[in-house]
């Protein structure tokens, strides 16, 4: 049976809602900047206007270039990246010791915190962060051209993303597995604290309604990948029973359960499975979407071992399998380029002018470059899984690049998959237009004619493999808002209960998808502040990093370079957000990109104070065998003492201790 592809499927972008309809699931329209409301914008757009239409951006030689240039540029940079850089991060700048007992042994309860083989942890940290994003993202943004998309998921993966991922693994896990809210409220003081909670609290609620919409939307454009998305909730659950009980050998397990899921794929292939137009008079994308958040939720309170870690391992080794097929078709049929060098001529879908690549560029594209998300966790769940303190470099920092190489893959997909320039021009005739479908599409071809795998089956492979990675981006997110839930009560003076938390977070994000009505797309409502969002989360991580690093008198200057980059883009964006908000009446949206901004420049304040608090003060001083790392006069006690289920209890007496590395 054929796969009903839409070529204009389009679920979303990252911080980017598309127009498409799923099933009775409609999105709304791209909130682009509007570029009359931004002077210097304006400005700036004319420039680049004028600057892509030299014979040196827009000639036709570069419409003939081999896309396997960007393939070996791009992989080489990574894989230099992880070799070189990472290896400099973790001797020089964290400091990594195999000696330090991690949380996962120290706090060990078989639930959360479960010592873990470093490729399982990095197949659950790797797939949990991933999710749609670094897919959909650099395939909407190549309608500026490949050479901008190309540029910061290179340079963004080797210099800020792996750095960034990494850093927030290593301060977490040296803090009994504390998040990054709780972090702030040791390192910059309560009221950030409290503020952080805020973002953090709002940034889940926009993943995990958005991706909702996206799985649902997906399982109803894409009936192939019914089965197999389902299904691998099974081989999961069998995975980790053969790992932790009956204790296989790991290589076995991991052949024979990526062997399950693509044999589901195929059986997915040859029975598609669709839902009646209405149940209990909702449509099909609403159906998926609650049984989604009750498995969420089931998952998020079962031991982390028994369904969502093995989950995530082997949607993990299936990413590699496919993007193995994906750059296999690569070099076996080295397609060229349709998709222009540097493209800023184009409409957006409302059929107002190409908004500005500066700075919409470095919020649409954020997984695969940088994401906050992946701060939250790296602290939330993995540091509680890390088995030695020294795993941290491959499960952060190659989890990066394992998202730049997606990123990557998505870009030459949605460049080179396509025949000519008019094919392209088809699917990428305004902005806000690609995103998964074009991925799909593209991508789908370069397999069928690489490697003959049948179109649709391709189609349902690529298909899955977007589903599978926002399915476990959202399990991860809602098991995240519980924890966030719990922090957040702590803090009002109460305490929750797992299965409370859980259900509070439900019905949230539950409350907002179908606060729209029936079709359950409520939660693309406030979808469009994921993008900035986002990254001014993550440059809030960079900050609190700073201050550690600044108080252990290490290296600064890989943490603060990106951070000023990124808070400048993000704040830009955001501030450029407030104001086509408030043009369009768009007064949920604005009130809450003020608030988020409030907070970002009252955190980024404190921050800034703290570390110049730090500089005057003695060296903070690290051992490797405190349960709790750092042994620090300052630590408060306590009103002001740091909350969260895992807060270290400080004595009033300060202590000081050797550094055993010194």
């Amino acid at each position: 049976m054929k796969i009903a592809l839409r070529p204009s499927h389009t679920p979303i972008t990252c911080g980017i809602p598309q127009p498409c309809c799923h099933g009775g699931v409609s999105l709304p329209g791209p909130q682009a900047f509007d570029l009359e409301e931004c002077s210097f914008g304006k400005q700036m757009q004319k420039i680049m206007s004028i600057v892509s239409k030299t014979s040196f951006w827009r000639g036709k030689d570069q419409r003939d270039m081999n896309s396997l240039i960007l393939v070996f540029i791009g992989v080489g940079m990574m894989i230099a990246g992880y070799v070189l850089y990472s290896k400099f991060l973790a001797q020089r700048v964290y400091g990594l010791s195999a000696s330090y007992r991690t949380p996962a042994h120290t706090m060990e309860d078989g639930v959360d915190y479960v010592p873990t083989n470093k490729y399982v942890l990095w197949g659950h940290h790797f797939t949990s962060v991933a999710g749609a994003a670094p897919i959909v993202g650099p395939a909407v943004a190549v309608i500026w051209g490949w050479l901008p998309a190309f540029l910061w998921v290179t340079i963004g993966t080797v210099f800020i993303a792996g750095m960034h991922d990494f850093g927030a693994l290593w301060a977490s896990q040296r803090h009994r597995g504390q998040s990054i809210g709780t972090l702030s409220g040791r390192y910059i003081g309560p009221r950030g604290r409290n503020l952080f909670l805020v973002v953090i609290f709002l940034l889940i609620l926009i993943v995990v309604s958005g991706f909702a919409v996206v799985i649902g939307g997906l399982l109803v454009s894409t009936p192939t990948a019914v089965i197999p998305t389902w299904g691998a909730i099974v081989v999961a659950v069998l995975v980790g029973q053969a790992i932790y009980r009956f204790k296989w050998n790991l290589p076995l397990v991991s052949v024979i359960g990526v062997v399950a899921l693509y044999s589901l794929m195929a059986i997915g292939d040859r029975y598609p499975m669709e839902l009646p137009e209405s149940t209990f008079g909702l449509p099909p994308a609403a159906i998926w979407i609650i049984l989604l958040y009750l498995y969420g939720g089931i998952a998020s309170l079962l031991p982390v071992w028994v369904l969502l870690q093995p989950r995530d391992y082997i949607n993990g080794l299936q990413l590699f399998v496919g993007l193995g097929i994906l750059y296999g078709s690569f070099l076996l049929t080295a397609p060229t380029v349709v998709a222009p060098m540097l493209n800023l001529t184009a409409s957006s879908s409302d059929g107002s002018a190409m908004p500005s690549i500066l700075p919409l560029l470095f919020v649409t594209i954020a997984c695969g470059a940088i994401s906050g998300f992946h701060g939250m966790v790296a602290s939330g769940t993995t540091s509680k899984q890390l088995n030695k303190e020294t795993d941290a470099r491959f499960v952060g920092y190659f989890g990066a690049v394992g998202e730049g190489l997606l990123a990557l893959g998505s870009i030459v997909a949605t460049t080179a998959g396509f025949k000519s320039v008019q094919q392209w021009e088809e699917i990428y005739h305004a902005f806000g237009e690609g995103g998964v479908g074009a991925f799909v599409k593209g991508g789908g071809s370069l397999v069928n004619e690489g490697l003959g795998i049948p179109a649709s089956l391709s189609a349902t492979i690529l298909a899955t493999m977007a589903v599978l990675f926002a399915a476990t981006t959202m399990d991860t997110g809602i098991r995240l808002q519980r924890l966030v839930v719990q922090e957040i009560a702590q803090v009002v003076g109460g305490k929750l209960s797992a299965t409370t938390a859980t259900i509070i977070a439900l019905i949230m994000g539950l409350g907002l998808s179908f606060s729209t009505g029936g079709d359950g797309s409520g939660g693309m409502i406030i979808w469009p502040l994921l993008g900035t969002t986002n990254q001014l989360m993550a440059a809030l991580t960079l900050a609190i990093l700073a201050v550690i690093l600044t108080k252990l008198r290490r290296p600064t200057w890989p943490i603060l370079i990106p951070l000023v980059f990124v808070l400048f883009m993000s704040m830009w964006a955001a501030i450029i957000q407030v104001e086509s908000f408030y043009a369009k009446g768009q007064w949920l949206l604005l009130v809450l990109d003020i608030i988020v901004l409030i907070a970002a420049c009252w955190i980024t304040v404190e921050a800034i104070a703290a570390m110049n608090r730090a500089r005057k003060e003695e060296p903070m001083v690290w051992t490797d065998n405190d349960l709790d790392s750092p042994v620090m006069a300052e630590a408060p006690v306590g009103p002001d003492a740091p909350v969260g289920p895992d807060a270290r209890l400080d004595s009033e007496t300060p202590t000081t201790a050797p550094d055993p590395r010194a």
